[in-house]
């Protein structure tokens, strides 16, 4: 079983008693070199409008004047240079600009970010979670020693995070960066953990540190907020609890008003994590307007490259990286996937793939952890992406509570999350997923502090608990088989190593 063509991984929409996947991706049976001598200036048509381009070039080393001055000749206009990689991020009105500096002796390649002018006129209905009333919230009761609304985390003890807490709630000395569309740390559950000096607004692909520039606005989705919460909440006698409740949290904003992720903004993002201290990135996200990046065409291997050198660049300076594997019910080791979903900023159209070589990037970069999703019961969610090599490890998601209905007294099978302006909520999706990994993470980090990223990987998944393959898996209950796991108890296509052990990870 396929999921429904959905266009953004980021928006959630839960209707009441039905999940929907992070980024609508709706559950299934929803509705829903050239010579020195540079070229003449390329004068741009009176009716162009500009888009935003990734240049790469070799890392280590500044911006040579040639380029420069190949770039300004290509009627382009350079926003920032990360010479620590070698991805320098453009502005043109050139429609040809990446074809012709792409001839430019020093340049490795070079590709547009997007199909849609800047800034991007695409909309879309980003959905909202099933938010908890204040009624809700006050009647909240819990034993002593939770937080009101822990009793609803069924996701908690399903990762053994409730016995982890007994032994330590994580280091203060550990961050973890919710890269995303924007933390509210102004959230009486985020407040006490976030850490200002690692946040930042990266939207434009060049950092913006204005107070509070990583915040989203009221009418921007509170993703990212859910996704901090679910790391980091406090254990402060309000609300909810993290998986890590005693680690620092930081919102590294990515994603635009539209609630797109382009490749100047994630690049942006993960060199700030390099460069500030962050321990552990996660990221619930692709990487726009491409749901898969074929580097075949110039474009797209371009954003795959300043991406990966990106991601690359944050792992050698000490972060582990830590990726949502989607929500479409892909099988992302077959031969072949159509995808109907790119490019999603303009007219998408089917295009067949080959996901060893189209690239859903960033979880399927080299050295990104990749996260599938369980629901209440402990199964591959419905809508969760899945394949042998290349799901790392498993965690809850949630799912639709027809399908997987969790122990009482919890009553939905969705995954509770801090919301913008002091709420709580509901969401589900690998979206939700991959925060459960990200703060395991941390609590390894934290049992583990001088350990490296390849260390904090390597104990994560050697801790993860082996479930073996669902077979057969019919999660809608119709008799047809709804996606097939290959693989063996230890490792497969559903689960990867297991479903992330948070005990293990602060005992061993």
């Amino acid at each position: 079983m396929t999921a429904p063509y959905a266009r953004y991984r980021r928006a959630v929409a839960i209707p009441a008693g039905m999940a929907m996947a992070t980024a609508l991706a709706f559950l299934p049976n929803t509705v829903a070199t050239a010579a020195e001598d540079a070229p003449a200036p390329t004068a741009a048509r009176a009716d162009a409008t500009p888009l935003s381009y990734v240049v790469n070039v070799k890392p280590g080393h500044g911006t040579s004047a040639h380029v420069k001055k190949a770039v300004a000749e290509a009627g382009g206009t350079i926003v920032t240079s990360y010479d620590q990689i070698g991805v320098i991020v453009v502005h043109s009105s050139n429609p040809g600009f990446a074809k012709e500096i792409r001839t430019v002796r020093g340049v490795q390649s070079a590709g547009a970010t997007r199909t849609a002018p800047l800034p991007s006129a695409s909309t879309g209905d980003l959905g909202a979670p099933k938010v908890l009333s204040a009624a809700e919230v006050a009647a909240a009761d819990a034993p002593a020693g939770q937080d009101p609304l822990q009793p609803q985390q069924w996701d908690l003890p399903a990762i053994k995070a409730d016995k982890a807490h007994e032994k330590t709630l994580g280091s203060e000395k550990v961050t973890v960066a919710v890269i995303d569309t924007g933390v509210d740390d102004t959230h009486p559950d985020i407040a006490p953990n976030f850490d200002r000096g690692a946040s930042v607004n990266c939207v434009s692909g060049k950092p913006d540190t204005a107070d509070g520039a990583w915040r989203p606005s009221a009418e921007e989705s509170p993703h990212g907020t859910h996704v901090a919460g679910e790391i980091a909440a406090a254990k402060n006698g309000v609300g909810m609890t993290g998986v890590a409740p005693g680690v620092k949290v930081s919102g590294i904003k990515v994603s635009t008003t539209a609630g797109f992720f382009y490749t100047e903004a994630v690049v942006c993002g993960f060199v700030w994590a390099a460069e500030h201290g962050v321990d552990v990135t996660n990221n619930s996200y692709y990487t726009d307007p491409w749901y898969f990046n074929c580097k075949n065409d110039p474009d797209q291997k371009a954003l795959v490259e300043a991406v990966g050198r990106a991601s690359r660049y944050a792992e050698k300076k000490g972060a582990v990286n830590v990726a949502a594997a989607g929500n479409e019910n892909y099988d992302l080791a077959a031969d072949e996937i159509t995808d109907p979903s790119s490019p999603n900023d303009s007219t998408p159209g089917d295009r067949v793939v080959d996901p060893s070589k189209c690239l859903d990037i960033p979880t399927q970069l080299p050295g990104v952890v990749t996260v599938a999703s369980t629901g209440a019961k402990g199964i591959k969610s419905s809508f969760s992406n899945h394949g042998l090599g290349v799901i790392d490890v498993a965690a809850p998601g949630g799912d639709s509570t027809a399908y997987q209905k969790p122990d009482a007294p919890a009553t939905s099978g969705l995954i509770l999350g801090t919301l913008p302006g002091g709420k709580w909520g509901y969401m589900a999706g690998t979206s939700m997923a991959s925060p459960h990994v990200a703060g395991v993470a941390a609590l390894i980090k934290s049992t583990h502090p001088y350990a490296s990223p390849a260390l904090v990987k390597a104990l994560l998944y050697a801790e993860a608990d082996a479930t073996p393959c669902t077979d057969p898996y019919d999660i809608n209950g119709d008799g047809k088989v709804d996606a097939v796991c290959e693989g063996t108890t230890n490792r497969n296509g559903f689960y990867g190593w297991g479903i992330a052990d948070a005990l293990d990870a602060v005992t061993k």
